[in-house]
């Protein structure tokens, strides 16, 4: 078996397929920048996730540094731009999953994990939690990269950012992102199924499928759940979100502004008319920069 240090692979994880050099400790000619251990900037109960999944006893984030997207308005921009935090390997992230899992969380959160999955594949086949693990990711994933994760993944929880390639290419940089999304969701519901929970109310396998509305752009909102509802059935869990507040690294001058109570009733309103029986919706006052966690920043050299 070759040492960490002698592992390399030219990446095709995501849609970009940039084929990067990627070992250990560096990465040569790819959009993320990441080398293959992951960086880890939080490890600790959540409460702000669904209620389903954080419950009394929170859910067991594991915040990854980087990311395959640019999202100009991203709220944890602090960590999504750069390799920050802890480098772990793949036995060291078992122990955490572990640790985590002790600490009488209800599952083990891998928030934005797709940079990483060779090395979270190898930590999950290590042990894998007696607790439910989610995949918390930005939608923007290869099916084939997805289809690895089977048997290993009981929860899906992604992001649909967008219906139409322009939005997705000006605020994310990522033009291709509404049919590898598409594609993604369809996956993950195959691998995941019908939602089901514990005798508390804790989803312990299924999906949710998150949509941030943004301001000035209901319009992708309600083409977005259109495309949601042509994939899965409408009784899968959405996650209707409200959060948005300007980060100040906003280019477009739509974004500088919090969302309406309008806009966002305008939104829900369409969900329920197109009969999703689940939604989750969210108050006015989750749209503050308090319910975003702190984070380790510490760089991590990568040449």
């Amino acid at each position: 078996m070759k040492s960490e240090t002698e592992k390399k692979i030219v990446c095709s994880l995501c849609p970009r397929k940039c084929g990067a050099e990627r070992t250990a400790s560096s990465n040569k000619g790819g959009f993320c920048g990441l080398p293959l251990l992951p960086a880890v900037c939080r490890a600790a109960p959540h409460y702000w996730e669904e209620p389903c999944l954080s419950g009394r006893r929170g859910s067991g984030a594991v915040f990854f540094s980087g990311c395959t997207l640019r999202c100009e308005y991203c709220q944890n921009a602090e960590i999504s731009r750069d390799y920050r935090g802890r480098r772990m390997n793949a036995r060291e992230l078992a122990g955490l999953f572990a640790e985590l899992e002790e600490s009488g969380v209800h599952n083990i959160n891998l928030v934005s994990p797709t940079p990483y999955y060779t090395t979270i594949i190898e930590a999950l086949a290590i042990r894998k939690p007696g607790v439910p693990v989610i995949c918390n990711t930005s939608g923007y994933e290869r099916v084939e990269t997805l289809k690895s994760l089977e048997g290993l993944i009981d929860i899906y929880l992604p992001d649909l950012k967008y219906a139409g390639g322009r939005l997705a290419k000006e605020y994310s940089d990522a033009e291709d992102y509404p049919e590898h999304a598409a594609a993604a969701l369809k996956e993950m519901y195959r691998q995941a199924g019908k939602a089901s929970y514990d005798a508390d109310g804790m989803m312990i396998s299924g999906m949710i499928i998150r949509h941030l509305v943004l301001p000035g752009n209901t319009e992708n909102s309600l083409d977005a759940l259109d495309m949601i509802s042509r994939i899965v059935p409408r009784d899968v869990p959405l996650s209707i979100m409200a959060q948005y507040f300007p980060t100040g690294n906003e280019k477009h001058p739509e974004l500088a502004r919090r969302l309406t109570p309008e806009e966002y009733e305008k939104v829900t309103g369409y969900a329920l008319m197109l009969g999703f029986t689940n939604s989750y919706i969210q108050q006015p006052d989750s749209a503050d920069k308090s319910y975003v966690p702190g984070f380790d920043t510490t760089p991590i050299p990568c040449p």
